[in-house]
């Protein structure tokens, strides 16, 4: 028996559709006789796929078609009825539901076909696969146009999303470098190159052989720069002929063109595996706004810039906990990520800052817990502090700021990332 289903996941995949042309498209005998065949494959055998119509033709002139060979059309065809019901479950529910509602789904259905094989995961000897959602529009990683290297790894990948989606969330021209999942370094500019030359000055060492994400086109000026240093992949919306004549010198190197913006994450949905089973959030994609800030101390001097500080507190939600971020002119000078105490992150941003903390901002995925760390960083020269505010000795952080003369602020908005 051979069944191909309506085009249910190609038709809510175009841009427009209706909600009556999607409904017509949800097959109804399709999947009923494909169940039964499927329950009696002891003497029957079902294609659901074009792929498999070769394969089954050749086994079956050469009188080799086995019951094992019905039985793994019989699992291809439980999949692919599984597969359609559950893109139809999810159209559903966004069409009920759009936009991001508190309650999370009693059921949690996962459509995945894999788009790309991985040579392995974090580690050879790690298998790995890139998958992507059938029936949603194209778009992130899988919407990227590769225009020269060697194929992406699965660290390139996920390093990839990181800097694309920090990227994107700022208006101005901006330039981010991720290292293991971690942006070192982060830059605004009136264009490209400027704001690459500040991300890069943030930490060069680390920068080194980075991932850099751009969310404006990448001219011959930033290819010549860039050339000079080794990168592993470098993402931007556009690049220019000459530009790619540059970079092509760097046989190794994987450009990438991105669509014109990046989604945080799929539907919102933030999911994690654990032993025995699976943790889903909403994903963080809120920010306070800087008009709902909190002063809560005033430095003697005027006040820091609004972009220092806006660009501090967002750039602290994409590192790891505990995240400290120091910005000055622009630019990340510093940033500590994934120490147990907060008062390490804050020393290891100052080291990599040097001279470049006085007179810097400093931002923070979460608050404070002892007034050590604005101490630590205040005698390194930091003005001002950006914190979500919440502990119980806010009053004795508030105190020290007051004393020291720093300017603080309080968002009301944690970030961890762990």
């Amino acid at each position: 028996m051979v069944i191909n289903l309506y085009p249910f996941e190609a038709t809510i995949a175009r841009e427009g559709v209706t909600a009556a042309e999607a409904i017509e498209q949800i097959d109804i005998g399709g999947p009923s006789m494909i169940r039964s065949a499927s329950k009696n494959h002891a003497s029957v055998t079902v294609l659901t796929d074009p792929d498999q119509y070769g394969p089954f033709l050749d086994k079956l002139k050469a009188g080799s078609w086995s019951l094992e060979d019905r039985r793994r059309c019989a699992l291809e065809a439980f999949r692919r009825t599984a597969a359609y019901d559950t893109a139809i479950s999810g159209w559903m529910e966004r069409e009920l539901a759009p936009g991001k509602s508190a309650d999370l789904p009693h059921h949690l259905c996962v459509n995945l076909v894999q788009k790309q094989g991985l040579r392995y995961g974090e580690n050879p000897h790690q298998p790995a696969a890139f998958y992507v959602e059938p029936g949603r529009r194209t778009e992130g990683m899988a919407a990227c146009q590769q225009h020269q290297g060697k194929e992406l790894s699965f660290n390139n990948l996920l390093d990839a999303d990181a800097c694309a989606r920090l990227v994107w969330q700022f208006p101005a021209p901006a330039c981010v470098i991720v290292k293991h999942n971690n942006p070192c370094g982060v830059g605004q500019g009136p264009h490209a190159l400027e704001a690459f030359v500040r991300a890069q000055a943030g930490d060069p060492v680390s920068a080194f052989g980075g991932i850099v994400a751009f969310n404006r086109p990448v001219g011959v000026e930033v290819a010549r720069v860039m050339a000079q240093n080794f990168w592993e992949v470098i993402l931007a919306p556009a690049f220019t002929g000459e530009a790619l004549e540059v970079f092509a010198a760097k046989k190794q190197l994987r450009i990438l063109q991105t669509p014109d913006h990046w989604p945080q994450s799929a539907e919102g949905l933030d999911t994690r595996s654990i032993g025995g089973g699976y943790l889903v959030q909403r994903a963080d994609d809120a920010f306070a706004p800087f008009e709902e800030w909190e002063v809560k101390a005033s430095g003697p001097g005027p006040k820091p810039r609004t972009e220092d500080l806006v660009l501090a507190q967002r750039v602290a939600k994409a590192v790891k906990s505990n995240a400290i971020v120091l910005v000055k002119d622009g630019a990340t000078v510093g940033i500590g990520a994934g120490q147990m105490s907060r008062v390490d992150s804050v020393e290891i941003a100052c080291r990599k800052a040097g001279s470049r903390a006085r007179g810097a901002v400093l931002g923070s995925d979460a608050f404070f817990p002892f007034a050590d760390g604005l101490e630590l960083a205040a005698s390194h020269g930091v003005t001002a502090f950006v914190e979500p505010g919440g502990s119980l000795r806010d009053n004795e952080v508030i105190a020290a700021a007051q004393k020291l003369g720093v300017w603080l602020f309080f968002t009301g908005m944690r970030h961890f990332r762990h």
